[in-house]
């Protein structure tokens, strides 16, 4: 019989087709597919993340430190910027179209079989990065959840060698809510027995005393990153840099008040890790934070005008976003191209930044669930700053840049999914 070449087109069409929408929570889907593969993830050590922010961003400094340690380091994240392949990389190199294609025809058989309980997209995408890692005998993979933490299809793996826990604030409430405690509790369930646990070191006391019982009663090891160990930071459109004891100055080539924070994190995980007998030296640790490279999180995408790229979408990342804009722009206004996700608190995010907003340009991301621009339009018009509608992102990228003009400031915001558009429609632009 002649072999059917399936092409990546129709690889990521098939991905695709596989929606959430409808399935119950449970980890049951995850664990058939992973256990007709023979349990891959059983032959892998982990570094499990989740969080509300700043999930990437730490993930992308501990897989940059422990590849530049020496180990064959596989990274998982979502969503992604620009490609698909993004989401599985094994030291910084992107999974092939080639292997995508293969290791989807192995699995498919596999799910089109689950017929009266089909995986969701992100349970299929989840099985496939554990075969990916494995058939390529990764040393160690950095995980980051997808949504929550406790029911993440990610959660399947045993004890990790590090459980690491980011920023929390009020994001998914539908799903993870209703209280900043419930949030934090469903994040805690990637905490498993006798593990080691780093967790942010500038949390709510409500969210700390969750994270202390889980421990309790898992009998693990909790670590919170010490942001006093931070000191002299500064911050340029090229990186940020700081102190940070014992290690001394550290580069960091992702700009944002709050990156110091997202690497202390990653340190302090990576510290953990040495303790448990992977040769990490002082010299690996500052670097991997100068080789780190994550797009989409306040990511200079062009100079004249400048435009920043920035990935926050709820309101504790836009806090972050708009600290580290006065940061490093004091006293400047900015035209805002904003899209976002219907589910989100549009208010809550526009209260923030309205202050700093010379005009708002709105636009809708590519995908089910965002808000039409005009409604957008509509609801930030009442923070009294001039605002327009776009039919599509390269028309708001053009209207945004024509508005400052060569002097101005451009930041994109609101919402990632729309972050790989953007990226494409600024490269466009004639310089």
């Amino acid at each position: 019989m002649e072999e059917k070449q399936v092409s990546y087109e129709e690889t990521l069409k098939y991905i695709h087709s596989v929606k959430w929408q409808g399935s119950k929570p449970g980890l049951s889907r995850t664990r058939h597919l992973l256990e007709s593969l023979g349990n891959p993830e059983k032959h892998l050590k982990f570094v499990h993340i989740a969080g509300t922010n700043g999930k990437g961003s730490t993930a992308a400094c501990i897989a940059s430190i422990l590849r530049t340690a020496g180990y064959k380091t596989g990274l998982y994240t979502s969503p992604y910027i620009i490609r698909f392949n993004e989401r599985m990389q094994i030291d910084g190199v992107q999974i092939s179209d080639e292997e995508l294609e293969a290791l989807t025809d192995e699995i498919r058989p596999y799910a089109d079989a689950m017929t009266e309980d089909p995986p969701t997209e992100f349970e299929l995408i989840t099985a496939l990065g554990m075969q990916y890692f494995y058939k390529n005998k990764c040393d160690i993979v950095v995980l980051e959840v997808g949504m929550g933490g406790e029911l993440d299809s990610t959660n399947v793996i045993d004890t990790p060698e590090v459980a690491v826990i980011t920023a929390i604030g009020m994001d998914h409430v539908a799903e993870l809510g209703p209280t900043i405690q419930d949030i934090a509790r469903t994040k805690a369930g990637i905490i498993k027995e006798g593990g080691d646990v780093v967790v942010y070191g500038a949390n709510s006391p409500e969210v700390d005393e969750v994270f202390e019982e889980t421990c309790r009663a898992k009998n693990a090891r909790l670590f919170k990153a010490d942001f006093s160990r931070i000191s002299n930071a500064s911050f340029d459109l090229e990186a940020s840099r700081f102190d940070f004891a014992p290690y001394g100055r550290i580069t960091l080539p992702l700009i944002g008040s709050y990156q110091p924070n997202n690497a202390a994190v990653a340190i302090t995980a990576a510290e953990r890790l040495r303790e448990k007998g992977y040769k990490i030296t002082d010299a690996d640790i500052v670097e991997g934070l100068r080789q780190v490279s994550w797009p989409g999180r306040f990511e200079i995408l062009r100079r004249d005008p400048v435009f920043i790229l920035d990935g926050a979408h709820n309101k504790h990342g836009i806090l972050a976003t708009a600290q580290s804009l006065k940061t490093v722009f004091p006293g400047r206004k900015f035209v805002f191209l904003v899209g976002v996700m219907r589910d989100k608190d549009v208010d809550d995010m526009m209260e923030v930044i309205a202050p700093l907003a010379e005009r708002f340009i709105t636009v809708r991301p590519d995908n089910p669930r965002a808000m039409q621009a005009e409604d957008l339009r509509d609801r930030v018009k009442k923070y009294g700053k001039p605002a327009e509608a776009c039919a599509s992102i390269p028309e708001g990228v053009t209207r945004a840049v024509a508005y400052a003009g060569k002097d101005g400031l451009v930041c994109a915001l609101g919402s990632l999914y729309f972050s790989g558009d953007v990226r494409t429609a600024v490269g466009m632009l004639k310089a």
